[in-house]
């Protein structure tokens, strides 16, 4: 049957409609939907290593969301922003302080403040690394690579420079919320001229200082061998003092002795006239 709406002809309000078992089930199912949609836009998942941001209608709120899943307000939006460590590679031709220019390949790791996220989001954007960091690390390689002569970067100043350049970093961007992990210099190439100049430099100290070595190396062995030159005159001198004719003569009869208690076929003549020692004649 058709549904009719009744009139109230005292001047009421009309009825609402009575509605059947298959109009309750679609409204049913409507207010199902209309429920999973607005869930489904409350609700918010930040990935591994990342913060979210919150905004609306276009302005941040202050507040930050950690990894997880999360309900908001509907209304609001959420910008994901990254707080794992980046690497940002950076090759550039700057100046030493005599004014030659030199190509220094330099690697920068850092990574976003997270407890910052909100203020990096609105004064600088998603685009933060573009708009500041590269800059300022280009401005703070060339500060320190104009303090200090081509040689010393190329030798012994490479780690000076980096802590140099790494201090300017973390002054310059702390305190926009970026943290500055650590800054490698990776390579430093010299023009020709002057690279052929400094390892042949440092090709000469090389052979001085070898040269040095097997000096002084030789004047030890000069030593070692005076010294124990020294020690055997010392021992013949000794041994040549306590040697007299008396110990000869006695050595000699004990000799004597043992030559006639041996076995063996001899002929000894006692009373050698040059010394008094026996002498011994093997027979043929």
């Amino acid at each position: 049957m058709p549904t009719t709406t009744r009139f109230d002809l005292g001047g009421g309000l009309p009825s609402m409609p009575n509605l059947g078992g298959a109009g309750r089930r679609i409204l049913q199912l409507g207010i199902l939907v209309v429920v999973i949609i607005v869930l489904m836009a409350s609700t918010t998942s930040i990935p591994t290593g990342n913060v979210g941001v919150l905004t609306l209608f276009g302005r941040v709120t202050g507040e930050t969301l950690p990894e997880g899943i999360h309900l908001i307000n509907p209304l609001k939006s959420v910008q994901k922003l990254s707080v794992q460590t980046q690497s940002l590679k950076e090759s550039a031709n700057v100046p030493s302080n005599e004014g030659l220019i030199l190509a220094l390949d330099t690697s920068l790791l850092f990574r976003l403040d997270k407890s910052k996220a909100s203020y990096v989001y609105q004064t600088m954007g998603e685009p933060y690394v573009e708009k500041v960091v590269e800059p300022t690390l280009r401005a703070a390689i060339r500060a320190a690579t104009s303090a200090h002569s081509a040689n010393a970067l190329y030798t012994n100043a490479r780690e000076l420079v980096q802590a140099q350049i790494q201090d300017e970093l973390t002054k310059e961007l702390a305190p926009r919320g970026v943290i500055v992990e650590n800054v490698l210099l990776r390579d430093v190439q010299l023009p020709a001229m002057l690279k052929g100049s400094i390892e042949a430099k440092q090709q000469a100290e090389q052979d001085a200082l070898r040269m040095s070595f097997i000096l002084q190396k030789e004047k030890q062995e000069a030593e070692r061998k005076r010294i124990e030159a020294q020690g055997i005159a010392d021992f013949q001198k000794i041994v040549a003092t306590g040697i007299s004719a008396q110990l000869l003569e006695w050595k000699g009869i004990e000799a004597t002795e043992k030559l006639a208690a041996s076995s063996n076929a001899k002929v000894v003549i006692i009373g050698n006239p040059k010394n008094g020692l026996p002498l011994v004649l093997e027979p043929r």
